[in-house]
């Protein structure tokens, strides 16, 4: 089993990694327009953790789960984009700090 388990995550990491170099070559996003989509997902995050919390306060939703799922996710994912967001800007700096 642990064999079968090794292979199947190699074979998986495979067809993960040649999906993505098919999509990168079938797609011309610009840095602007991936950064734009990902902010979009992290705000629909947001509004699907305050879509459910008002849910579950108006006591149409009694799966607390699924409510702390859902702002976990908005969280974890607002904190990653302030780090990437961190990451150029420290680029940018950078940048500019170089003498050409």
């Amino acid at each position: 089993m642990d064999d079968f388990g090794i292979k199947g995550i190699g074979k998986i990491a495979q067809e993960i990694s040649a999906k993505g170099v098919e999509k990168k070559a079938e797609s011309k996003e610009s840095f602007a327009d991936v950064l734009k989509g990902s902010i979009e997902k992290v705000n629909g995050l947001q509004t699907e953790a305050d879509q459910a919390t008002q849910q579950f306060l108006l006591g149409n939703d009694s799966n607390i789960h699924q409510v702390m799922i859902a702002m976990e996710k908005a969280n974890l994912s607002f904190q990653m984009m302030m780090q990437v967001k961190n990451k150029i800007v420290n680029a940018y700096e950078e940048m500019m700090r170089m003498q050409v």
